[in-house]
């Protein structure tokens, strides 16, 4: 059975990018569904979460990290490939400069005790 928010988030997600691949479509809702994102409305949880998916894995945002920027210049780096993602999946939305999504502290993995 879903619940209210399970379908919120189908459907925010498939409105945002209609067509990125099943799978990690998949990995963004287990994001979502982590126990501390419960509490942010599930609109805003996608959002959220697609960026820090992107981020993470279709950018080199974690190797810029690993040679030493600090979060906000990788980040900065890594906003066009971002965008570059959700364009190819037919994004309705992207990213900005001042998006609150470019600086949230998501991790990849629930695992993951590092910012996202």
């Amino acid at each position: 059975m879903t619940t209210k928010r399970q379908r919120i988030v189908n459907e925010t997600l498939t409105a945002l990018v209609p067509m990125m691949p099943l799978d990690e479509a998949n990995q963004v809702r287990a994001m979502v569904g982590r126990r501390h994102l419960r509490s942010i409305p599930a609109q805003k949880a996608v959002w959220l979460c697609l960026v820090a998916y992107v981020r993470h894995v279709h950018t080199e945002y974690d190797a810029l990290l690993d040679d030493g920027y600090d979060r906000d210049s990788a980040r900065h780096f890594v906003l066009d490939a971002i965008n570059e993602a959700l364009q190819r999946w037919h994004g309705t939305r992207f990213l900005v400069m001042d998006d609150e999504a470019l600086d949230a502290e998501i991790p990849l993995h629930a695992d993951d005790q590092g910012p996202g």
